[in-house]
């Protein structure tokens, strides 16, 4: 199947419903991207062209189609352990100023967020490190960490949820050891234990929807995502993630995200090759 290609006039058009509909931006060089991963979608309705598609999308009552645009769009690009950094800081100073009010009974949970979780790699990454460290330290248990991971992306949920990964997917940074430890051979598959899967709980989320109804979070992980928005949407969204963990939480991003225009709400701590940062709200 060839790709078709894409209008101006039907490129404005899609550019900006996928803008409303999940904040992703796309530049005038960009049009390649809906030229090929909308393609499908075009076979798929019968569409002869993307302006055809848009109209579609915006007829419909429900979200089926929006979903599937979406779904496209999005980027699922991942690795376990993914930059090594982020987990050192999780196992050498966050789960270590966690554990005393556990272990003291002070704190009964830990809760995590894992935003714009993709295909699972980063939240079972998060659980994993949790049990290697809980074999660390006597006393403390997985089952006192809430993880929650959430994405936008349904097909992207639906591999996590199954916790199955082929050999290439998983060889991309996760050790032996640990692959031994937490996964099961399956004919060509490595099936994830049920321990870790139980330990995430995976749920459809937009970062453009309130994220109040999340409730509160000891530590937020969002990487890899912002770099993709507008500023101001990337504002709302450190905005939130600032309220999400005021009162002693913790924020950890990508290196390539710029929080430079959230020095407000952020104050930037360092680890090893590492930055994270702490919200300034109270």
């Amino acid at each position: 199947m060839g790709v078709e290609a894409i209008l101006p006039a039907d490129f404005k058009l899609m550019r900006d419903y996928i803008e409303r509909n999940c904040g992703i931006v796309l530049g005038e060089e960009k049009a390649y991207l809906i030229e090929t991963r909308l393609a499908g979608l075009l076979a798929e309705t019968g569409c002869q062209d993307y302006g055809a598609l848009y109209r579609l999308a915006i007829a419909e009552t429900g979200t089926a189609m929006r979903d599937k645009i979406v779904d496209a769009m999005t980027t699922n690009e991942t690795l376990w352990f993914r930059d090594g950094h982020p987990f050192e800081i999780l196992k050498e100073v966050l789960l270590p100023e966690f554990a005393q009010p556990l272990l003291t009974g002070m704190r009964f949970r830990i809760r995590i967020w894992s935003a714009a979780s993709s295909t699972g790699q980063e939240p079972y990454s998060i659980a994993i490190a949790i049990q290697e460290y809980c074999r660390e330290h006597p006393g403390l248990r997985p089952d006192q960490f809430e993880i929650i991971a959430s994405d936008i992306s349904p097909s992207a949920l639906f591999l996590a949820r199954a916790g199955r990964y082929d050999s290439a997917a998983l060889g991309r940074g996760m050790p032996e050891e640990l692959r031994d430890r937490y996964f099961h051979k399956d004919g060509q598959v490595w099936v994830l234990d049920d321990t870790t899967k139980k330990m995430v709980t995976l749920r459809k989320f937009n970062l453009q929807d309130p994220m109040e109804p999340l409730g509160r979070f000891d530590i937020v992980f969002c990487r890899y995502v912002t770099i993709y928005f507008a500023e101001a949407f990337k504002r709302r969204i450190f905005e939130g993630i600032a309220r999400l963990t005021a009162q002693g939480g913790y924020f950890i991003t990508s290196a390539v995200e710029n929080l430079q225009s959230s020095e407000d709400l952020f104050e930037s701590r360092h680890h090893g090759s590492g930055t994270y940062y702490r919200s300034r709200l109270t």
